[in-house]
């Protein structure tokens, strides 16, 4: 027996990747979460990520600001299938990538900046008169 056989036995890796039993399935709350998030932003959009050697297939929420939420995913098909049902277009991220909002928002809330909201600025200050 090699050693490469020795190393597949204890961590239960194959050539193919994680095995079924170190893997776990989007479950519903994990459905439950996506379809809170969508129902609660506004302008999302759908990024299908294939499976790789270290995650399964996930599916990518982005909001119109970048806010993000991503979660596990049966399979691509159940992916696209979710996101049709809901009324957000969904794509495939490997084909067209992560939008750049994203990315901005990532940078925002990693300096700790807030989204200007034009309803909670206070009022700008009023020109005084010469006379005055």
């Amino acid at each position: 027996m090699g050693l490469r056989n020795i190393f597949r036995r204890r961590t239960g890796l194959s050539r193919g990747g994680p095995t079924g039993a170190t893997v776990r399935a989007a479950e519903g709350a994990d459905a439950a979460h996506l379809r809170a998030f969508v129902s609660t932003r506004r302008g999302v959009e759908g990024f299908v990520e294939p499976r790789t050697t270290v995650s399964e297939v996930t599916l990518l929420l982005v909001a119109h600001d970048g806010e993000w939420t991503r979660r596990r995913v049966p399979s691509v098909k159940w992916a696209h299938d979710f996101a049709n049902r809901l009324g957000v277009p969904s794509y495939d991220a490997a084909v067209v990538g992560i939008p750049q909002r994203m990315r901005e928002y990532n940078r925002r809330q990693k300096q700790g900046e807030k989204a200007p909201n034009p309803f909670s600025s206070p009022a700008p200050p009023r020109p005084t008169s010469p006379d005055a």
